[in-house]
């Protein structure tokens, strides 16, 4: 257990910023896992939000965060649709949002 007065206060830091990485990785893996079960625009759109928050927090690296999203893209591909075209319609719907949000 801490001694002094600063490492008692940096031990209470500690524990809460614990609390809230927990709660933020919880919810990009369900993110994540939603969006695998259903593979609708909008389940990945909510994935991209979290994930993109979770990196930018630095919950988790931001390459995880790009490689779990092109996975996620991938999803939205119909079986004979090429690669390049699902990504342009996957990027305009989150430029969309993006611009909504500024």
């Amino acid at each position: 257990m801490p001694v002094t007065k600063s490492a008692k206060r940096a031990l209470r830091v500690s524990r809460r910023r614990a609390r809230q990485n927990v709660s933020t990785r919880t919810q990009y893996k369900h993110a994540v896992k939603d969006a695998r079960a259903k593979k609708t625009p909008t389940t990945v759109s909510a994935a991209y939000h979290t994930l993109d928050a979770a990196a930018k927090k630095g919950i988790i690296h931001w390459k995880k965060a790009a490689r779990l999203k092109s996975r996620l893209a991938q999803l939205l591909v119909a079986p004979g649709k090429k690669k390049s075209e699902a990504k342009k319609t996957t990027l305009k719907a989150a430029t969309k949002k993006e611009a909504a949000t500024v």
